[in-house]
């Protein structure tokens, strides 16, 4: 083994993911996919729509056999894919675009155009992403909640949660329990449970 004399210096060249842009102030650092949405938005003809305040629509119940199946299953598939990649950056339909997943088997008309409300949604705010002030303490702070049921054809609740440090936004996640709760308080239970492992 020999001894180290010297200090080493090494320098590392990070590219980022595709679609992900970074712009730095003295406020702090913000990321977005703006690009990536415009794309995504033009890809799928929805340009020259209205956008939609929300990224679901609250009312519809949306379940396994609600619709007409899709002819071609693969662009609700290619769609939802490309929506998991921006909840890298936008919590804001994690929760939505979560829930569409659970119809890739078998999608209809009706998921579809559930999932292109979310892009019209996107359209909003198309910047939308993360941003880490500069000036932010290191308080780490996490939320946690729960929709308990929530999933028509199983039962099963929800699970949210999200951690800031300071004010920074870095973790989240939704995602369907895997157990059905006989109550809303052990479903707020196990989302706490969830929660606390992540932190």
């Amino acid at each position: 083994m020999s001894i180290l004399h010297s200090f080493i210096h090494e320098e590392v060249y990070m590219h980022l993911p595709p679609g992900f842009e970074v712009a730095r102030s003295h406020t702090g650092i913000s990321i977005c996919q703006r690009k990536y949405a415009m794309d995504l938005l033009e890809s799928a003809k929805l340009l020259a729509r209205k956008p939609c305040k929300t990224p679901m629509d609250y009312t519809l119940k949306l379940h396994k056999s609600l619709g007409t199946p899709l002819n071609d299953p693969e662009v609700y598939r290619t769609l939802l894919g490309k929506l998991i990649y921006l909840t890298n950056i936008r919590l804001d339909i994690s929760f939505s675009v979560t829930h569409l997943s659970q119809f890739m088997a078998q999608p209809t008309d009706v998921h579809y155009q559930a999932a292109l409300r979310v892009l019209r949604f996107i359209k909003n705010a198309t910047g939308r992403g993360l941003f880490f002030p500069s000036n932010s303490d290191l308080k780490l702070k996490g939320f946690t909640n729960s929709e308990w049921g929530s999933c028509l054809d199983t039962r099963r609740s929800v699970t949210g949660f999200c951690f800031f440090l300071g004010n920074a936004l870095i973790s989240w996640k939704s995602k369907k329990q895997p157990t059905i709760s006989k109550s809303s308080s052990k479903a707020e239970y196990r989302a706490l449970s969830q929660a606390t492992c992540e932190a």
